[in-house]
């Protein structure tokens, strides 16, 4: 029978025979067989290459540097990071296609700290993929689509101020849409817009909210535009494209339903509130649309725009996309349009429906324009 002394120093030799050799690099085998117990707590991107291997981090930092003409920035941290900007990240004139940023984190909080990508006039796109909390940056100067929203889970965008208003000189702006989404859980809250194009598009998805905006200059909160079963050719091009500021990638698809859109302020635009549907469209719907206690004043062409005509505004609608459940309740959203503006049209080839409109409270310019298919409108001053 062995001795407890010979016991001893088998076990001994089986442990030596298992050990990491010399030379191995721990952390690798740790990755490679899940055994990786050891995160980094914190990491600071402060340049490019900073930021080229940060899926151990769990908080990231990131200070203010310039990303250089031709360099790309993927910052794709463990899930459930946080990652806080400190200062300011300004892009060198590029060619590079884009996107120039990326983040690539699930459930991540992003906190801008009130700090800017600064834009200037070149052509840039940041990408946001995965879900969670994004708030607190400044977008300046965006040469069209700033903030493309595709998130894959429940996601809060708030605090956001999209500054676009160095296009109105010289009419540079054009397609500077603030928030273009395609994406469902998602919810906007307390973000301002400055812009010439739609302060808020809504391309597709459900559960969406649209809360306490600020929008002004531009084409106030839309809608579409809604085309066939797809996102619009226009649309997909912002996508992968240099065009836009922040993406947040995802799918698209062309149905939108449960939408609230509450509180908002828009001002000092072309249109307040719209519907825009291709008048070719087919294989798409809208229903269960919201409006609730938002203010629009300054418009000068519609105060509320639902047209199954586009790109027309009151056209020959078509009827292959239909839009039912569109309702002004819960309190009122005041309209008020200029001398050469409509309060509300309707153009309708497929809609159903009773809409309740009780608290919709229009004024001011040329009066509305009705044909609603199908649909019953009551109540509501227009």
């Amino acid at each position: 029978m062995p001795s407890l002394n010979s016991l001893i120093q088998l076990a001994a030799l089986l442990t030596a025979a298992v050990a990491v050799p010399t030379g191995v690099d721990k952390e690798l085998i740790e990755r490679a067989t899940g055994t990786d117990t050891a995160k980094r707590t914190t990491c600071t991107v402060n340049s490019v290459a900073s930021a080229a291997d940060l899926s151990g981090c769990s908080a990231v930092i990131i200070t203010a540097f310039t990303v250089p003409s031709g360099s790309t920035l993927t910052l794709a941290a463990a899930s459930g990071a946080t990652i806080t900007q400190t200062g300011d990240i300004t892009f060198a004139k590029t060619t590079s296609a884009g996107p120039l940023i990326t983040f690539d984190t699930d459930n991540v909080v992003y906190n801008g700290g009130d700090h800017k990508i600064n834009v200037g006039l070149d052509l840039v796109s940041v990408g946001f993929k995965g879900y969670g909390t994004f708030e607190d940056v400044t977008i300046l100067n965006s040469p069209a689509q700033a903030i493309s929203v595709g998130t894959t889970s429940k996601s809060v965008i708030q605090g956001i101020t999209v500054d676009n208003s160095a296009g109105d000189a010289g009419a540079l702006g054009h397609n500077t849409d603030g928030f273009d989404i395609s994406a469902s859980s998602v919810t906007l809250s307390k973000n301002v817009v400055k812009n010439q194009d739609d302060c808020v598009a809504i391309n597709s998805g459900s559960t969406i909210v649209i809360e306490d905006m600020t929008c002004s200059g531009g084409h106030g909160i839309s809608i579409g535009s809604i085309a066939t079963g797809k996102v619009r050719e226009d649309v997909l091009n912002d996508f992968p494209g240099p065009l836009n500021i922040m993406q947040l990638t995802n799918t698209p698809h062309q149905t939108v339903s449960g939408v609230k859109i509450a509180r908002n302020t828009i001002t000092n635009g072309l249109y307040g509130l719209r519907i825009k549907v291709d008048a070719d469209a087919t294989s798409a719907s809208v229903s269960g649309v919201t409006y609730e206690a938002n203010v629009i004043s300054g418009i000068t062409e519609y105060g509320v725009l639902i047209t199954q005509s586009y790109p027309d505004n009151d056209g020959t609608p078509g009827t292959g996309a239909p839009i039912s459940g569109i309702a002004f309740t819960g309190g009122t959203t005041t309209v008020a349009v200029g001398s050469s503006a409509y309060t509300l049209v309707v153009d309708c080839g497929a809609c159903s429906g009773t809409w309740d409109f009780s608290d919709l409270d229009a004024t001011g310019g040329k009066g509305h324009i009705i044909a609603s298919n199908k649909a019953t409108i009551s109540g509501g001053t227009y």
